[in-house]
């Protein structure tokens, strides 16, 4: 199962990173001069925000609090 999960974060990545190279290509390959108003050029400085969270947050560590951390703060505790 570890191994399922794996596959597909990987699957995941690859396909954000694609997704950002078309939209870093797109927004190179805008017309300018680029209005502050622009919607369509907006969107997609958005869009590209959104997939870069999205590739950030599949290498941020979660903490799962539990009995012996129950904050991130508490470190981990010996027993």
């Amino acid at each position: 199962m570890i191994d399922d999960v794996s596959a597909c974060i990987l699957a995941a990545r690859a396909e954000l990173v694609a997704a950002r190279a078309i939209l870093n290509s797109e927004i190179a390959s805008y017309p300018t001069p680029i209005a502050s108003c622009d919607a369509q050029f907006n969107h997609l400085l958005a869009e590209r925000g959104r997939v870069s969270a999205a590739l950030a947050s599949l290498d941020t560590a979660i903490f799962v609090p539990n009995p012996r951390s129950p904050t991130a703060a508490a470190g981990i505790e010996s027993r």
